[in-house]
């Protein structure tokens, strides 16, 4: 008679165990991703030459003007609300010579850019990949393929550029629309005139540096929506609910590296 086997033990698993494979595959996806969209970008650089000028001058047009009057609005109630948040401060102290400096320190380096960004991925850059993810499901990026057409050269490096440049003029408009704002919103509920308000901006506090540290964080913003809606976009598989996951990932991706990119540029730049 075999004497009879020793009972086998199975080791117990981590407490951890399940965190740290959530996290582990959380750190590759993203790895993924960002190398997907590095080299996509290597692509889309490397033919930025040879893209078709009438589809840039049709995605302008298509995500700069038809954009205008989301930022027209955004714009102007973030004016208005840096000077309701400043009353409070600006009425204890009587100090309604400042109101300019401080609406317009925190609205051209900080709100304009980031708020711009995030009211542009949601209309762009979603509709952006919704366009190239309808295109890969139905087959139409092969399509051009089959006709010698380079997808990247005809559809993505023209969409890149046109959100870059799209974000870059929309950053601008809102810079000065938020100070409008602000300026009337100063004159309706604190009594300060324009003239002051304005004067507030140009006493020397606020030098172009202030306006071109948000153009430089408009850029960068510019630069991950275009390359996360492109990347997804052509990413896209799974039909009609592929693209909505598309769509997701995209506004989910946009949106984080547009915060992540701006506390390291405000890093870099000294705020």
């Amino acid at each position: 008679m075999a004497a009879p086997s020793p009972p086998t033990t199975d080791a117990a698993p981590s407490a951890g165990h399940p965190f740290v494979a959530a996290a582990g595959a959380a750190f590759l996806g993203i790895a993924q991703t960002t190398g997907g969209m590095t080299l996509l970008l290597a692509r889309i650089l490397s033919r930025v030459f040879r893209m078709d000028g009438r589809e840039v001058w049709k995605n302008l047009y298509k995500m700069g003007v038809r954009s205008l009057p989301i930022v027209v609005i955004t714009a102007l109630f973030t004016g208005a609300i840096m000077v309701i948040q400043a009353a409070t401060i600006v009425k204890r102290y009587g100090a309604e010579g400042l109101l300019g400096w401080g609406a317009g320190f925190g609205t051209l380096r900080e709100i304009a850019p980031l708020l711009t960004a995030l009211m542009i991925s949601g209309r762009v850059g979603a509709n952006n990949t919704a366009e190239l993810g309808t295109m890969v499901v139905t087959e139409q990026l092969d399509a051009l393929r089959v006709l010698a057409i380079d997808p990247i050269a005809f559809l993505i490096a023209p969409r890149f550029v046109s959100i870059v440049a799209t974000l870059f003029m929309m950053t601008l408009f809102a810079d000065a629309l938020a100070l409008f704002g602000a300026a009337y919103t100063g004159q309706g509920l604190l009594g300060v005139s324009p003239q002051t308000f304005y004067n507030g901006l140009t006493s020397g506090l606020l030098d172009f540096g202030d306006v071109a540290n948000g153009l430089f964080k408009s850029i960068v913003f510019g630069l991950v929506i275009a390359l996360a809606s492109c990347h997804f976009g052509l990413a896209t598989t799974g039909g009609a609910p592929g693209v909505g996951r598309a769509v997701n990932a995209t506004v989910v991706a946009s949106a984080a590296g547009v915060f992540v990119l701006d506390y390291l540029v405000s890093f870099a730049l000294g705020g």
